[in-house]
């Protein structure tokens, strides 16, 4: 692996009415965010403008038709569409929506030509950005969709301090309860420990397995989840040699700061383990998306409709998703190094060195002795 590689990491523009503008040009005020990547903004260099001037920023950008046109040391932006647009700070609209569809599928696109080594996606607005083509309840779903090449994506909200998988996203509260199965659990298991020895470096992972039901089910009193579907699924865990400890009663689990002693956790629904983790880690949260080929990460954050084109949106969130998506890229790499299989380089019969026929390879035609008169 390039040791000083820089890595191009796409960057959607998100809802045009919303933040997303505004933390991109913040983080890329400051130039020394160069020396890890290459920027790729892809978006409208008009709507970029009315943020800019608007804000008062001074972040510079550079225009470019094709993501191979992008240069290190500055901010690219790839002219995704270059109509007017109506902007309305803080206004859900359809025209915003689009926008943001338009500017993610340009940059999927690149990254499955090889233009792209990471994504980092500014936040949308899962209602206007809906349209034929786009019919899932957020980014993590049509990614998966798009990019998953039949891989299962598993949804991490983290900081330095704490990472929150969730075994259900963006469900319903009245269908969690039956999306909870022993398979599922267990295939989250599996999909977390895993990342997290590629994608975070971390040799023997410890994970927290949070209960669905409160006070962990109370022995079937309280519910049955824990006992027939939870904790069957950590002891087949911890058979494949998962590191995985519970059921876990959550509002205790989070009270106690017992997180403190694992590498992560693995909540069963969305508000369980996010709720907790956005209010210990709000500002510098970061949302990955693990599982997945594609190395993409998010803020913690929404649109921020009430705040934006005031100025104030807070860029941190932002900033550590970019270098979440680095070191992300960077552990992979070591870690595929690593574990590439050297016996193809090394090995070769031994046979062959004594003089003696190597067995025949698969469609190689057979060979036939030579004959002595020959």
């Amino acid at each position: 692996m390039e040791q000083n590689k820089r890595i191009r990491i796409g960057i959607t523009s998100g809802d045009t009415n919303g933040i997303g503008y505004e933390v991109i040009l913040k983080t890329f005020a400051e130039p020394t965010i160069f020396e890890l990547c290459t920027p790729i903004v892809y978006g409208n260099p008009r709507v970029a403008t009315y943020h800019r001037k608007g804000l008062n920023l001074a972040t510079n950008f550079a225009s470019v038709q094709d993501a191979a046109e992008a240069e290190p040391d500055r901010l690219n932006m790839v002219v995704v569409d270059d109509a007017e647009v109506k902007v309305e700070l803080g206004t859900p609209s359809q025209e915003a929506g689009k926008q943001a569809l338009k500017s993610l599928d340009r940059a999927l696109q690149d990254y499955r030509d090889g233009k792209l080594d990471a994504i980092v996606t500014a936040p949308i607005n899962k209602n206007t950005i809906q349209s034929d083509t786009f019919k899932f309840p957020g980014h993590t779903e049509y990614i998966q969709a798009n990019m998953g090449e039949g891989n299962e994506a598993l949804m991490i909200l983290m900081n330095e301090r704490l990472r929150v998988a969730l075994v259900t996203t963006h469900l319903p509260i009245a269908k969690v309860a039956q999306a909870i199965t022993e398979d599922s659990v267990l295939a989250k298991l599996r999909i977390l420990h895993h990342s997290l020895c590629r994608d975070f470096a971390l040799s023997m992972p410890r994970i927290a397995v949070l209960a669905l039901n409160p006070h962990a089910g109370e022995n079937g009193l309280l519910g049955s989840e824990e006992q027939q579907v939870i904790q069957p699924a950590i002891e087949k865990a911890v058979a494949e040699g998962i590191a995985a400890f519970g059921p876990y009663p959550a509002d205790g689990f989070f009270g106690s700061r017992a997180y403190e002693h694992f590498d992560a956790v693995l909540a069963m629904y969305h508000d369980q383990g996010l709720t907790a983790f956005k209010a210990l880690a709000m500002e510098d949260g970061v949302n990955y998306t693990a599982g997945l080929p594609i190395v993409r990460t998010s803020p913690a954050h929404g649109t921020a409709y009430d705040i934006a084109g005031q100025g104030v949106a807070d860029e941190n969130s932002f900033r550590q998703a970019i270098f979440t998506a680095t070191d992300i890229w960077r552990n992979r790499a070591f870690y595929d190094e690593g574990h590439q299989n050297p016996l193809p380089k090394l090995y070769h019969d031994r046979r062959e060195d004594i003089g003696g026929p190597r067995p025949r390879r698969e469609g190689e035609p057979e060979r036939r002795p030579q004959s002595t008169q020959e």
